[in-house]
Parts: C-alpha cells; structure tokens; sequence
C-alpha cells in the first residue's frame, strides 16, 4: 500500500511538475497521460502527470479550474541547512506569497512549510521557557533562520 498526493491543477499541471522537479534534486517525470477523444479536456493536452520529488510520488492532474489549493493541506521540507532552507524558500516563493513561520505558497497557490528539521526538537524542549522562546522567535519570522532559533 502507498498513499500519493493527487494535485488538482486547472490547466497548468505540467508547469508546475516541470516547476517542482527543477528545484528538488532527486525528483522525476515518471508518466504523463493524455486526453483523448472522450475528453474532458481537448484531445492530445495532459490530463495527469505522475512524478517523484526526493523519493515521494505524486499525481498532478488538469483538472479545470472547479477547484484551488487552500492552506489547509501542505508539503512539509525538512532542511538540515540554513542554505537549504535560504534556496529552496527563495525558489518555492518565486511569484508565489511568503507568509510566516516557514510557511509559503508558491506561484501555483500549493503551501509549502520551508522548516529546519530539528525544529520539532526546539519547539519540545524539556525547557518550557525555552519553547516559548523558539516560538516567540518563529512567529516573528518569514523565512525560518536556524541559528536564531538554536539560540532563542
């Protein structure tokens, strides 16, 4: 058994693959199906295209415009780097929103949370002040900055 995210996209699905597979390394185009004669969309455009970002498969499919991404789902990334953090919150937010906490949605409405991956570890600290103070930090920030939230 696998769970795949399946992406509603309105008519720009292979877009974004292209988008998304540039930025993580890793990642690849695995099929793309068609429409054809029965439609719903016109004969020959992309209808699903099924890829992989860092080992993770996905769906996207053209969908038409019935239905957006909202906040309510998005794609965690754990960065183990502050330069991992820097450049793919630089390229996700390209055209897109940078909102807080780490959290961004790129230039296709998909939310996207940019975070270091020893953030749960500082927001769990034994210490409670010392989670206060990591969340103080976080809430005051866009872009997620490690070493400030180590020394929060």
């Amino acid at each position: 058994m696998q769970i795949t995210p399946f992406l509603w996209f309105d008519s720009n699905a292979e877009e974004a693959v292209n988008f998304y597979t540039s930025i993580f390394k890793d990642s690849k185009i695995e099929s793309i199906a068609r429409y054809g004669e029965a439609g719903p969309g016109p004969k020959g455009t992309v209808m699903t295209i099924a890829f992989q970002l860092l080992g993770q498969d996905f769906v996207a499919l053209n969908g038409g415009p019935d239905f957006k991404f909202t906040p309510a789902i998005s794609f965690v990334v754990d960065c183990k780097t502050q330069e991992e953090i820097d450049e793919l919150w630089a390229k996700l937010s390209e055209g897109g929103e940078k909102v807080q906490c780490g959290w961004l949605k790129d230039k296709f409405g998909l939310s996207w949370q940019v975070v270091p991956s020893n953030l749960s570890a500082l927001l769990e600290s034994d210490e409670p002040e010392k989670s206060q103070r990591v969340m103080r930090a976080m809430l005051q920030m866009e872009r997620l900055d490690i070493k400030a939230l180590q020394e929060a």
